[in-house]
């Protein structure tokens, strides 16, 4: 595969979103007394983990920025893992289930744990324009606005 030109071209991502969608229907079927703990939790952290990605790969431009994103989404994917073990430890899910949406959370952790580890091959393709250096139009132009200078006379 080439260069990825946007985040849903990254087999992370790709791996990540399906695997949150298991996470999200396996849930579906958690204890109501569940809701407002495992159930939200593992839905939130296995979303956060596709999602950082996403985040990661708009703010490449930067190694730094790129690597604390990747970071983070690797922290989420691991905390999606201890809330498996706590939803199979509770027999919500078996252990087919477990060790297949497990096995999906190891290898999303290990492909952002090599993305941390060639950032810059992901950074280099980023955009080179500066943006702080760009000319801005004047607000009222926003709008079709004309705005006078005081020494100007008003219409």
């Amino acid at each position: 595969m080439g260069v990825a030109r946007t985040f849903r071209d990254l087999r992370v991502y790709q791996l990540a979103r399906a695997a949150a969608g298991q996470i999200f229907e396996a849930s579906k079927n958690f204890p109501p007394e569940e809701r407002y703990s495992l159930t939200d939790h593992i839905r939130r952290s296995s979303r956060a983990a596709k999602a950082m990605i996403s985040e990661a790969w708009a703010r490449r431009r930067y190694k730094a920025v790129f690597v604390s994103k990747i970071d983070e989404a690797l922290g989420e994917a691991t905390e999606t893992q201890s809330w498996l073990d706590d939803a199979h430890d509770c027999g919500y899910i078996n252990s087919a289930q477990f060790y297949q949406m497990d096995a999906d959370w190891r290898s999303v952790a290990a492909m952002l744990a090599r993305m941390i580890d060639r950032a810059s091959d992901f950074c280099k393709y980023s955009s080179d324009t500066d943006y702080r250096g760009m000319t801005m139009e004047e607000p009222a132009d926003w709008f079709g606005e004309k705005i006078f200078d005081s020494d100007e006379a008003s219409p």
